[in-house]
């Protein structure tokens, strides 16, 4: 029997100028905001003192924003890297311009703004993405650019049928030299 296992693109198959829809959405809860908030040693009253947060300019407590950016980036995961992708580089940008309240519903979705073959990893590419979250009303709370290392198809079958994904070349760091262009 043929088995399909569940996994991202490859740097070849990635596309640019297409929007990739991330589902389902994720509400976040009380439950999740302060177990976030507590595990990450943020004691932002923001996130955790209902009685002070409702004398402040939004009324009630916010989701910790942290939380939102790594929601909106891990939705996208499935769909686009497991499996494919080699390192994070980084972001380059990071905006959140409505807050998240509990109870609210974040859909997420990505387009690859560019990518290009490595400079320094044969068979390896750098995609940049936007990652763009909205609440249930459609309102944008959340928007993030980073950039990842991403492996190209052939290049990973060939080294995992050889026992493995082959490590950074003698004298080449992660990423060196593949940031952002």
């Amino acid at each position: 029997m043929r088995e399909i296992e569940q996994r991202g693109l490859y740097h070849d198959e990635l596309e640019t100028e297409v929007r990739y829809v991330h589902r389902p959405g994720r509400t976040l809860t009380e439950a999740d905001n302060v177990l976030f908030t507590t595990l990450t040693m943020n004691t932002q009253s923001l996130h955790l003192d209902a009685a002070w947060a409702a004398t402040q300019p939004f009324g009630q407590r916010l989701v910790n924003s942290m939380l939102t950016l790594s929601t909106l980036v891990g939705a996208s995961v499935a769909q686009l890297t497991q499996g494919t992708i080699v390192a994070n580089l980084g972001f380059a940008e990071v905006a959140f311009p409505h807050p998240m309240f509990h109870g609210d519903t974040l859909y997420s979705s990505t387009v690859v703004l560019e990518k290009r073959p490595s400079a320094s990893r044969p068979g390896q590419g750098v995609v940049t993405f936007e990652h763009r979250g909205h609440n249930q009303d459609g309102v944008l709370v959340a928007r993030a650019v980073r950039s990842a290392l991403v492996w190209m198809r052939a290049a990973h079958e060939a080294a995992t049928t050889t026992g493995g994904e082959p490590g950074p070349v003698a004298g080449d760091a992660v990423g060196q030299g593949d940031g952002p262009s």
